[in-house]
């Protein structure tokens, strides 16, 4: 019979530090300890406690990737510290780690943070069910198996905030619901029982609205669920067309503008999406386009080439495309 051997190796652990009762600025605190193969992240995080400092403090609850309580960043990755493979995180990033909490200047005492933007934020998109029901019902409100995967496990979402505090938007943004909002509010608007009139409007508005995510796809890669937010923010989108709710503005002339291009040329057209979606403002940008078309990265519009399999694709735009812009 095989047995797995356990291997060793020494890690340097650059940990943060921070106590808001007594601390003007955070610091980082060095620990080098022998880690092995069979090692979690939360494993080094109770070792640093148990064995260095008793005043290091952070959350941790179920250690089986359920509550999302232990979320951190490493090197900069935001993970559950349940679930983080030390092995992983080793090759990854080598062996000089850093620990962080997910948001540093919301750090309140080490790897704990104030989380109350992301939950005032998870509540603002009404995360539950509007519908009116009967108090005494005299059978089940069934859901057909087709209707329940509409909602594209974003049920499943654990609120880690992980999504969140790894999004860009939010960290220069102050308004912006943020990826796990979304999730949330892809979960409920995709639910056949929920009949709220406001939500998806309310996720559409500029600042604060699924329309200025960047499309960096960071939540996608830290989900420790697989729930991929940006595909909900997507399904956000073709929900806006198609209920009519989306409004006249840069980013929704993007993705028309995009559609428009694909369709004329079976390919994209960056200068006239820029041109489309801009209008008269495009006039701002024309010292950088100046200089993409001395570098020959813009293309007039009598030049612009067509795909050689333009029928094709228009046939596939037409069959697949079920939202009117």
């Amino acid at each position: 019979m095989s047995t797995n051997t356990i291997t060793t190796q020494k890690v340097n652990f650059k940990v943060f530090r921070f106590n808001a009762d007594n601390d003007y600025l955070p610091y980082y605190e060095n620990y080098t300890m022998d880690v092995t193969s069979e090692e979690v992240v939360l494993d080094i995080l109770n070792r640093i406690k148990w064995d260095h400092d008793g005043s290091f403090s952070y959350r941790r609850s179920c250690r089986h990737g359920i509550c999302g309580a232990c979320a951190i960043k490493v090197n900069g990755r935001s993970t559950l510290a349940c679930k983080e493979s030390m092995t992983t995180m080793i090759e990854y990033f080598g062996n000089e780690i850093t620990l962080e909490p997910l948001s540093t200047k919301r750090a309140i005492k080490d790897m704990i943070i104030d989380k109350a933007d992301f939950w005032e934020k998870h509540a603002s998109v009404t995360p539950y069910l509007v519908a009116d029901i009967d108090e005494c019902p005299s059978c089940e409100n069934l859901v057909s198996p087709h209707d329940a995967e509409e909602l594209n496990e974003a049920d499943l979402c654990i609120q880690c905030g992980a999504c969140h505090y790894a999004c860009p938007a939010v960290e220069i943004n102050s308004d912006f619901f943020g990826p796990a909002a979304f999730a949330a509010a892809y979960r409920f608007e995709a639910d056949v029982r929920d009949n709220d009139a406001n939500r998806l409007s309310y996720v559409n508005e500029e600042k604060q609205g699924v329309w200025d995510c960047v499309k960096c796809y960071e939540c996608a890669e830290v989900c420790p669920k697989d729930i991929n937010p940006i595909e909900k923010i997507t399904k956000l989108h073709q929900m806006a067309f198609k209920k009519g709710v989306a409004k006249n503005n840069v980013a929704t002339r993007h993705a028309v503008g995009f559609l428009h291009s694909i369709k004329k040329h079976g390919m994209l057209d960056e200068g006239g999406l820029v041109l489309y979606s801009e209008g008269p403002s495009i006039v701002k940008h024309i010292p950088v386009a100046l200089q993409m078309f001395k570098k020959g990265k813009i293309v007039m519009p009598w030049n612009m080439p067509k795909s050689d399999k333009l029928d094709e694709i228009q046939k596939l735009i037409k069959s697949s495309s079920t939202v009117k812009f």
